[in-house]
């Protein structure tokens, strides 16, 4: 049956950009869905997004995706900010509503649902990789779901005693600060039942030094990149017996929850999923040719 809906232009945002799987999922979910809409890749630099979002203003966009580096850049650029978007200081969707346009996150809740069965996070110790939009909204959203510690290891300390600020604010009873060579460091993961890497430093083969080995045995190591093979930081999770799994899932579901700020329609998951397995990714599992959203 023809849609009577009317094509409307989605999209996302960043840099680099030209490997992000979203259009394969999200055009998949139109399809699925029965709406006429499309989904494409934009490459926009901090500098330019306030213009990007005018044209997007401009041209009626239905909607965007925002990724790495520009989560935190949107913060004073939209007309309001989901409750989501507040707690995270970040947005990753962008919503056009009314001639407004709405900054949201599901980001933390697409991360939940990824890890959900697989970690227990309540009452446990978290090990964060960064602090920048990702870590924002994962470090929130582990809050928010009871993680009785939190450890954010960065590059720079002043970026990650702001980000643990941020989170003491939210109710997190212990947020440590430690610098990106701690994590050599036994005392620091040996109680840890979850280490994410919230760094896009996977996508271009980087690799992290850390002590996998002074985990529990149980530790889940989570990459939110995601790809056709293991990042090296998950490759090294796996070589020493831990679980290991890649950002696929969390696109999945911050993507379908995305989809339905959109549409107001449910998430069509089944054939987002099979989208996300044709084009390379093993959802649950790590997996390789490295990718941001």
């Amino acid at each position: 049956m023809k849609s009577r809906e009317k094509a409307r232009l989605f999209g996302v945002l960043g840099d680099p950009v030209d490997h992000s799987l979203s259009p394969v999922m999200q055009n998949a979910a139109f399809v699925a869905a029965g709406l006429p809409h499309v989904y494409l890749r934009y490459r926009v630099t901090p500098a330019a997004l306030p213009a990007a979002l005018a044209d997007a203003r401009r041209l009626g966009m239905g909607g965007l995706n925002l990724t790495v580096p520009l989560k935190e850049t949107a913060l004073p650029l939209v007309d309001v900010l989901s409750p989501d978007a507040e707690r995270a200081g970040a947005v990753n969707t962008l919503v056009f509503r009314g001639g407004r346009v709405v900054g949201d996150n599901t980001d933390g809740r697409g991360f939940l649902r990824a890890v959900g069965g697989r970690v227990r996070v309540e009452g446990t110790h978290a090990v964060l990789v960064g602090a920048g939009g990702s870590a924002r909204a994962t470090g929130a959203a582990l809050v928010a779901a009871g993680c009785a510690r939190l450890t954010i290891a960065n590059r720079t300390a002043a970026r990650a005693e702001a980000l643990a600020a941020r989170l003491a604010r939210q109710g997190a009873a212990r947020v440590d600060v430690v610098p990106l060579a701690a994590l050599r460091d036994a005392a620091v993961l040996r109680d840890a039942a979850l280490v994410v890497n919230t760094t896009p430093v996977g996508l271009a083969g980087g690799a992290l030094a850390i002590r996998v080995g002074a985990t529990p045995r149980r530790c889940l190591f989570v990459d939110l990149v995601y790809g056709r093979r293991p990042t090296p930081f998950l490759a090294a999770a796996s070589r020493a017996g831990r679980p290991a799994m890649d950002g696929a899932e969390m696109l999945l579901h911050q993507g379908a929850l995305a989809f339905e700020a959109w549409t107001g329609r449910p998430a069509p998951r089944a054939a987002m999923a099979a989208a996300l397995r044709a084009a390379g990714c093993t959802l649950g599992l790590a997996g390789g040719r490295v990718r941001s959203r």
